[in-house]
């Protein structure tokens, strides 16, 4: 596995206009750091640092080392706000983890065997990614970087659902727990539209769907004016 380490400083002036400034002047991040019955620890984290953590696909899934004021904790990223509009994280809010005591995370899925596929290879089906990640339970140590998922056998209109997914010893799929109805499909194989098919979609969308377009149109460009 791939180790990350960040270096943070603790931040005491607080409020809106004070993460603006870190923003803007400083080009930090606003951080909080909480949990394992500790009070919450206010960090701020150079955007750059972590930006370019976040182009590993493991630092979301990963125990991360955080050292601020003299000491190193352990954590893992629990939420990361980025910029509706520009490529720039707002804020992140990291979890302290203790060792012997388990942690839920999202972990990446990556499927293996696609250009094995029998119902593409045989069939000409179509693979469908309903899943891009998978929340599990484990201890910190046995967290894996991703989950990997084999499709080589998926037939065409069959799919794999989360209980059918192969684990590692000591992760659990917690949602299964409140039972099959949270069992979800992850992957599945399905015949191609055929080109009739699109057009009575497109055709219903254009008899049905047009007019309601139009009249909203109007709506927000009346407020507009306003």
């Amino acid at each position: 596995m791939a180790d990350f380490e960040l270096n943070a400083e603790l931040r005491t002036d607080m409020g809106k206009g004070a993460s603006r400034r870190l923003r803007r002047i400083a080009d930090l991040v606003p951080a909080i750091l909480y949990g394992a019955a500790k009070d919450p620890l206010p960090l701020s984290i150079a955007h750059k640092d972590l930006h370019k953590a976040c182009e590993n696909e493991a630092f979301f899934s990963h125990i991360i080392t955080i050292k601020a004021d003299g000491k190193s904790q352990e954590a893992i990223l629990k939420d990361l706000q980025r910029h509706p509009a520009r490529d720039r994280i707002m804020h992140v809010d990291f979890m302290r983890i203790q060792m012997d005591q388990a942690i839920t995370v999202e972990v990446p899925l990556h499927f293996i065997n696609e250009d094995l596929c029998v119902g593409v290879k045989q069939s000409g089906g179509i693979i469908s990614h309903n899943m891009t990640s998978l929340e599990i339970t484990c201890l910190p140590g046995a967290l894996p970087e991703y989950i990997e998922v084999d499709i080589a056998d998926l037939d065409l209109g069959s799919a794999i659902h989360m209980s059918e997914i192969t684990l590692t010893e000591g992760l659990a799929i917690q949602s299964l727990q409140l039972g099959p109805d949270h069992d979800h499909v992850v992957v599945s194989v399905h015949a191609p539209k055929r080109v009739e098919e699109i057009e009575e979609e497109v055709d219903a969308e254009v008899d049905g769907e047009a007019p309601e377009a139009d009249a909203s149109t109007e709506g927000e460009g009346s407020e507009g004016d306003e």
